[in-house]
């Protein structure tokens, strides 16, 4: 794979790791903040789905592998500064969040300061991820 130029422009943090926001191509929803390192965002770009590194596994982690909710990506942006990637994406199987849940930003905060969640689950994710908790 040639490595396109504006790769090497990427500004990784100490831990060789960028914030990556993920949002829905047809309607703009934030689904996910997640990082990626180098390799990641290489893979990201060859296979054109998401990848990203878990920092609680230490290793990548390919959207989708367990539960089938992959993401297709439509299109990668850099922020201004180069430290944060955008990525726009086809959410395949509704759920980008493994609380099963469309978004990970289902928590709502109201005018009295207390939460409150919002979106159904789409799937149960005790049968997804056996061995979390969510």
């Amino acid at each position: 794979m040639n490595i396109p130029s504006w790769v090497e422009f990427v500004k990784y943090d100490a831990q060789g790791l960028v914030p990556a926001v993920v949002q829905d191509t047809r309607d703009g929803e934030v689904l996910m903040v997640a990082y990626m390192n180098r390799e990641a965002l290489l893979e990201t770009l060859r296979t054109g789905r998401g990848v990203f590194f878990s920092r609680s596994r230490n290793k990548l982690w390919r959207k989708g592998e367990e539960s089938g909710n992959v993401q297709e990506v439509t299109s990668v942006s850099l922020d201004c500064d180069k430290d944060c990637v955008l990525l726009r994406v086809n959410q395949i199987g509704g759920a980008a969040c493994h609380t099963g849940r469309r978004s990970c930003f289902f928590h709502f905060v109201r005018e009295d300061g207390s939460l409150e969640t919002r979106g159904e689950r789409l799937f149960d994710p005790a049968k997804v991820y056996p061995k979390t908790q969510s």
